[in-house]
């Protein structure tokens, strides 16, 4: 293959920075396999609107794009102040108050929309505002208001989120605006919808309900950002099986669990995603100085590269391409980071589950298949013939340098696995063919877009009944330019 086919999926966060066609089309051309609809801002009409924007560029790009809807969840946040900002002094004792006028905010007090927060903490406890900016120890708390020490001080202005270190704040996840966004999530045709602020995974079963309800068949992405599941394995895997994928969140997770623990949890989430059989998103503030900048600084591009090394499924761009000045320098930045990392040898060498039983056929033959293809001399790409993505998913597990190609006839298989690492997906209908003739069919298609030449191997894995979910039991190893059946 001429050009080395990227693994890592980009994410992109759409806003006014990419809302016309042209800067939509140009993202898309640069590499976007994910874009990111933030239900924290906009109306449905407008997210509507993108979704649509979205499936149009990516038809003229002849590219499968993913859309994300990601929910809100109960941003806990401050009121608002009567002059819009304030400057706190470290040292300063500041109240947050339940009672007070919502607009009438001073140096002194503000007002809280979370009430339930003044049953949450006690003294000694430290709240977090402003993303990090902010730190404020409690010092006493009664029926209304919680008075604190200002740690940190600076800047705060209207409606900033807040934070408990350590976690223990008990919000639900799914408010009744999440509810009714999912609902536009469905009339969308998401892909995929996020959960902000995952505590159980009885919140992933009640959001996928709700999906189901709603007409969806969408993937659910549970946002891993509370200190509970981030010190916790157990809640933590039970939160990863009751989804699709999870998200990496590390704003409010860095801001609960502290900075320096969140490379270490950060490694411990993907790994445990992969061992799970689950996808992972790695998010938030990955390249932040492209925002105002057209290049990546050092540590962004050592942080991108880590996070690619740690085999995680995809990066995501947020303010980088939703309001920055440089959305499309930021997706070339990622995607040629991600490139790079992903040359690296330990990227192509595998003992993922090597000394496990299996259990399922499906996935026996997923993991074989990767390991003929990673130490056959010759093979070139793997050829998954696919109804619902899930031996596709099981082979992206494995580290590899190897292309897989999601072969489906679904438009939901086609966009979902657009998030998997190491996975592209070429629309294959093999009822059309013929069962003599679907392994044949299948190497042309690759051959006719340059992916594939005389000589090559190709491992091809399906099964013995034609377009029948769950039934991948076979698997062949064949050479472009044979007599192929």
């Amino acid at each position: 293959m001429s050009e080395q086919l990227r693994r890592t999926k980009i994410v992109a966060t759409l806003g006014p920075a990419t809302d016309s066609p042209q800067d939509l089309d140009r993202i898309i051309r640069a590499g976007v396999d994910v874009t990111r609809l933030n239900f924290s801002h906009g109306s449905s009409g407008e997210h509507c609107e993108r979704a649509q924007r979205v499936r149009d560029a990516a038809s003229r790009a002849g590219r499968f794009v993913a859309i994300l809807a990601d929910l809100q969840g109960p941003k806990l946040r401050i009121a608002r102040f009567r002059d819009n900002k304030v400057t706190l002094r470290s040292g300063q004792d500041f109240v947050l108050d339940a009672n007070m006028d919502k607009e009438a905010g001073d140096e002194q007090r503000v007002g809280i929309d979370y009430e339930q927060l003044i049953s949450d903490v006690s003294a000694g406890d430290v709240l977090v505002l402003d993303d990090g900016r902010i730190e404020m120890e409690v010092t006493a708390v009664d029926d209304h208001s919680i008075t604190s020490r200002v740690l940190i001080g600076g800047p705060l202005s209207n409606n900033k989120g807040l934070n408990k270190r350590g976690g223990g704040l008990s919000a639900n996840a799914l408010t009744e605006k999440d509810r009714e966004d999912i609902r536009t999530a469905a009339q969308l045709g998401a892909d995929y919808v996020a959960v902000s602020f995952v505590r159980t995974a009885e919140d992933m079963h009640t959001a996928r309900q709700l999906l189901r309800d709603a007409g969806s068949p969408a993937g659910l992405v549970a946002k891993i950002e509370r200190a509970e599941l981030a010190h916790d394995t157990d809640a933590l895997d039970a939160v990863i099986l009751a989804s699709d994928a999870v998200m990496v969140a590390r704003g409010d997770l860095a801001v609960e669990i502290g900075d320096a623990e969140l490379v270490a949890v950060q490694k411990h989430i993907i790994g445990r995603a992969r061992v799970l059989n689950r996808v992972v998103i790695t998010a938030t503030q990955m390249m932040e100085s492209m925002i105002d900048n057209p290049m990546p600084t050092r540590a962004e591009v050592s942080d991108v590269a880590n996070a690619v090394m740690d085999y995680t499924d995809a990066v995501m761009l947020s303010a980088e391409t939703a309001v920055g000045d440089y959305p499309v320098q930021a997706v070339e930045a990622m995607d040629r980071i991600c490139k790079g990392a992903e040359r690296h040898p330990s990227m192509h060498q595998s003992g993922h589950r090597m000394h496990e039983i299996m259990s399922r056929v499906d996935e026996t033959i997923a993991l074989s298949a990767m390991y003929a293809a990673n130490h056959l001399k010759g093979v070139t790409a793997l050829i998954c013939l696919t109804e619902t993505g899930a031996t596709p998913l099981l082979m992206s597990r494995i580290k590899s340098g190897l292309p897989i190609f999601a072969f489906s006839r679904h438009f939901t298989t086609q966009h979902k696995v657009a998030l998997y690492r190491g996975v592209q997906t070429v629309p294959f209908d093999s009822a059309e063919v013929g069962p003599e003739q679907t392994n044949a069919t299948a190497i042309q298609e690759l051959q006719k877009r340059g992916i594939i030449s005389a000589g090559d191997l190709v491992v091809i894995t399906k099964g013995d009944y034609i377009n029948a979910q769950g039934g991948t039991n076979t698997m062949k190893i064949v050479r472009v330019g044979d007599d192929i059946r």
